[in-house]
């Protein structure tokens, strides 16, 4: 049975990963200084991204979300473990975005991943100190035209 304080500590671990959603779908790139650790390590690169600490992060987000007309981070089903003031969990992430083909014609990308983290408790709120994406899956579709023409 779980303790009220693990309870808790899971709670707050998952809304981290919501509020880290929420920065990046709102380019609110300052929101992720509460997110991560000052020495956090960030690894993208399963998706082709970079791996890097937290400022290059925020750069590299700031760089290329704007390519994209629409997105959306969903996560669920995070697998959690806590041992005092340190966590890891794996955690599901889809991601369907809208970026604009060389032709003009918006596509679909849906990007299926994992992420891998290990948490730190710093004063008393919980931290992602280590983010490493798993990728699971990268589809773009076609043109919504060229598939009813």
């Amino acid at each position: 049975m779980l303790s009220l304080q693990e309870i808790s500590d899971r709670m707050e671990i998952q809304d981290l990963m919501v509020r880290y959603s929420h920065a990046v779908d709102t380019h609110q790139w300052e929101l992720l200084d509460e997110l991560f650790t000052a020495d956090a390590h960030i690894d993208y690169t399963a998706m082709g991204g970079p791996a890097g600490d937290l400022a290059s992060t925020k750069t590299f987000l700031a760089a290329v979300m704007p390519n994209f007309s629409a997105f959306q981070h969903m996560v669920a089903n995070s697998a959690i473990r806590v041992e005092g003031d340190h966590a890891t969990a794996r955690t599901m992430c889809h991601n369907p975005m809208l970026v604009a083909g060389a032709d003009g014609h918006s596509r679909l990308m849906l990007c299926g991943l994992w992420y891998h983290d290990t948490f730190v408790r710093v004063d008393g709120e919980w931290r992602i100190h280590q983010r490493i994406e798993e990728k699971s899956y990268m589809f773009v579709a076609p043109p919504a035209d060229a598939v009813l023409s």
